[in-house]
């Protein structure tokens, strides 16, 4: 099949908005995938270095009991504009626990801690761009002014070579999502590439999204 001419990289992206990411293949022509939306880092990213930032945050090294909260599961990759894999990127991960408290001073939320919930973990993706953790949903927050944040996951990404990408990861059906400001800050037809949908694996009860999140080059 002859290979297809015409379409520029700006054409190609805009072909893919809305989607989490993954190049595809039209007549053998790669289309480059839209970028991760980015978000504001936020006031609570952690300060302070602490012993254990593995890929569990649902227990905390040298402690017996677990955190509180519905256990998720994320998984997902790391790409760039072609749909190629970027590995030994760091993925920076942080939340609220199930509370919707941060551990963090600077949080005046007044809703309890957990001193079981890790809250902060550093991955590194594979050399499939992979990474994987296990959490608990987080709960949604009073920010003031009637304004309440729905629950999310923060995350930022860092590779030589490539721009950082500092976002957010939303759940799918949750009625805040529908007027808190910073998603829907997001162009509409990029928004979904925020959003993830939960589900129960077939092997086990917990509810498992995947997570895309795609870099673009320096």
């Amino acid at each position: 099949m002859p290979r297809q001419t015409g379409i520029t990289n700006e054409s190609r992206r805009r072909l893919l908005r809305g989607s989490i990411g993954a190049a595809v293949l039209v007549a053998g022509t790669p289309l480059l995938a839209a970028t991760t939306p980015k978000q504001g880092e936020g006031p609570f990213f952690p300060m302070h270095e602490q012993p254990d930032t593995d890929a569990d945050m649902t227990l905390i090294e040298g402690h017996t009991e677990h955190a509180l909260g519905e256990v998720v599961e994320v998984s997902g990759r790391v790409l760039d504009e072609d749909g190629n894999p970027v590995a030994d990127a760091l993925v920076d991960v942080w939340q609220a626990n199930t509370h919707g408290r941060y551990a963090h001073e600077r949080d005046p939320n007044p809703a309890p801690l957990d001193e079981n919930f890790q809250g902060w973990a550093q991955l590194k993706t594979d050399a499939e761009g992979r990474y994987r953790f296990k959490t608990i949903k987080p709960g949604a927050y009073p920010v003031g002014d009637g304004w309440s944040r729905p629950p999310h996951i923060h995350f930022k990404v860092a590779r030589r070579g490539f721009h950082e990408l500092t976002t957010q990861m939303y759940f799918a059906g949750e009625p805040l999502n529908e007027v808190d400001r910073l998603l829907q800050s997001v162009p509409e037809n990029e928004r979904g590439m925020l959003l993830v949908d939960f589900r129960e694996a077939t092997e086990q009860s917990i509810k498992h999204g995947e997570f895309n999140l795609v870099m673009s080059r320096v």
